[in-house]
């Protein structure tokens, strides 16, 4: 997955103002070895830490060795066989990636496409085709600060298998897998976790599991191997590859912090620096992208003004206040700004110093 926009160049800074200092911290920490008992014990805690952030029973629930988007490889590799049909909602750039990534494992691939900056049509979709091996559709689509309503998709998904990418949600926004009927979701760390990218929490389900590919094309990603992996096989642990062992630390540190603070407050807190954020940006004439009622707090789509240079401004925001906006994507690259609040920038001050850069550098 690409970096998130984020409102603060540097994400991980240290200083007492950081609420995620923990997770940069441990990064730091002596290493272990990745059998190291300790480690191991970590690992374990990690995965149940995971389970709670992913609302989910599931045993095998992990953080993958790769960045999100080896979640989606393995979301993909394990659960379809060429020729199986995979029915994909695309209302952005993260569904159109899995679509390739599905059509790379052999599926056949229903698009759904929706309007970017549109949340998709749970009905459309479930209609696409009669009996699919899976559905797939992206949570919080990161390229148009969407959210989309999979809980409703789980509802309509009938024997299929449901994919999602929760890599922009985990963290910032409600996630419940096991009550939306998510069978299989893999994610980031980069994001609203406030950890360095590098590991892709995933979760898949005792049923999903069941009717997994047996042999996938990828042996780093065989799920059937990474159970024991993380002690989740019948025969107890086993030897797959070397952890990266600083990224796990890193994440169960990150993981801690945000349990403490309660996850519900963690939800909270995102949605109120969203509001302030968007509000201010109508109140300084600026147009959102998203559609109302399904922008999401933790990453905000801004239509750029007409007449205004795009990169110019980035450039003057990074320059001048140490801020960094993303730019738009695909065919929005230059007309729409992303701004992330996420993590440790999930807060009021952020959204105020935004506002007040943006004000200064586009009335200059």
């Amino acid at each position: 997955m690409t970096t998130p926009p984020v409102v603060e160049r540097h994400l991980f800074g240290p200083g007492p103002s950081n609420p995620y200092a923990e997770a940069t911290a441990a990064l730091g920490l002596p290493l272990l070895g990745h059998l190291d008992p300790e480690f191991l014990r970590i690992m374990d805690e990690t995965c149940a830490d995971l389970r709670t952030v992913w609302g989910t029973a599931n045993p095998r629930t992990l953080p993958l060795s790769a960045t999100g988007s080896a979640g989606m490889e393995a979301a993909f590799v394990n659960t379809v066989r060429p020729g199986d049909v995979a029915v994909v909602a695309v209302n952005g750039l993260f569904g159109e990636r899995m679509c390739e990534v599905a059509g790379r494992a052999g599926a056949e691939v229903v698009r759904v496409d929706h309007e970017w900056g549109r949340p998709i049509d749970p009905d459309r979709v479930a209609a696409a085709h009669p009996s699919p091996t899976v559905i797939a559709a992206v949570h919080a689509e990161t390229s148009t600060g969407v959210r989309s309503d999979i809980a409703a998709l789980g509802r309509l998904k009938g024997d299929a298998l449901l994919l999602t990418d929760a890599v922009t949600s985990i963290g910032g926004i409600e996630l419940r897998a096991d009550d939306w009927g998510i069978d299989v979701g893999y994610a980031g760390t980069q994001k609203c976790l406030g950890v360095a990218p590098g590991l892709a929490p995933f979760t898949i389900s005792d049923h999903a599991f069941a009717r997994r590919v047996p042999r996938p094309q990828s042996w780093y990603l065989d799920l059937g191997l990474l159970g024991g992996y993380v002690g989740g096989g019948a025969g107890g642990r086993t030897y797959h590859h070397t952890a990266p062992v600083a990224m796990v630390v890193s994440l169960h540190a990150g993981l801690r912090r945000i349990l403490s603070e309660g996850l519900e407050a963690v939800w909270a807190r995102h949605a109120e620096a969203g509001r302030l954020l968007q509000d201010g940006l109508q109140e300084l004439g600026l147009e959102l992208f998203a559609e109302e009622g399904y922008r999401l707090p933790e990453l905000t789509t801004v239509k750029v003004p007409d007449g205004v240079d795009s990169a110019a401004v980035r450039a003057e925001l990074l320059h001048r206040y140490d801020l960094e906006i993303g730019a738009g994507a695909g065919a929005y690259a230059g007309s729409v700004w992303r701004i992330g609040l996420m993590g440790r920038n999930a807060r009021p001050d952020a959204a105020l110093l935004v506002l007040a850069a943006l004000r200064d550098v586009l009335h200059r």
